[in-house]
């Protein structure tokens, strides 16, 4: 397989996982199937979207009918099989987690291509991370899961500067082994943080 069919599956499959939280969301809060299909799409979608906003290219989600479709596809699974699906909490961490890898990375990456120094790339690759979780909590009314999860952003920015500093060793690390370490710091750090309950200090009362 090649580097961009290699590329696009990766960002299918984030659209998938993010999909599936921004829907999983929305059921709890008991919304119907078109506000749980909005919210998913726009939960998958969104980070994206900014991401290719600020390298000034034409979203993905409005010239490729395979991204909305697959945002669409995984919301609809999610409210069909949620009863199943809210019994797994863990698992949908998993994938939140894994969907945060894959979009910072993947992010960083498009940042770097277009020319970016380093320090914008990595905002490019954190905002594509946090972008579409943003959107969820938002419009779910909940306080978003950056704010409050500390070690969301943080494990998308450590993936970022891992993606942007290593790429000068790129070439004798190889493009791909260089994005799977990162996707896997990311991943790995996140989850970490959820079991341990990593946060920063917060205002004491």
């Amino acid at each position: 397989m090649d580097p961009g069919s290699l590329s696009l599956v990766a960002e299918l499959l984030g659209i998938a996982v993010f999909a599936a939280s921004g829907a999983s969301a929305a059921v709890g809060k008991r919304l119907d199937l078109f506000g749980v299909v909005v919210i998913g799409a726009l939960c998958a979608l969104g980070g994206g979207a900014l991401r290719d906003i600020l390298i000034d290219a034409k979203p993905l989600a409005l010239t490729d009918w395979r991204y909305p479709l697959v945002a669409v596809l995984a919301s609809l699974v999610v409210f069909r099989f949620h009863p199943a699906l809210s019994r797994m909490r863990p698992t949908m961490l998993v994938l939140d987690a894994a969907g945060l890898a894959l979009f910072t990375v993947v992010g960083t990456v498009k940042g770097l291509d277009h020319g970016f120094a380093v320090y914008a790339a990595c905002i490019v690759g954190v905002l594509s991370g946090i972008g579409g979780g943003i959107l969820r909590d938002v419009l779910v009314q909940e306080i978003p899961a950056v704010l409050r999860e500390d070690f969301y952003a943080m494990a998308a920015a450590v993936g970022a500067v891992i993606v942007s500093v290593g790429a000068r060793w790129e070439s004798q690390i190889g493009h791909w082994t260089l994005m799977l370490i990162a996707i896997a710091v990311i991943f790995v750090v996140r989850l970490v943080a959820i079991r341990y309950r990593w946060e920063a200090p917060k205002p004491k009362f």
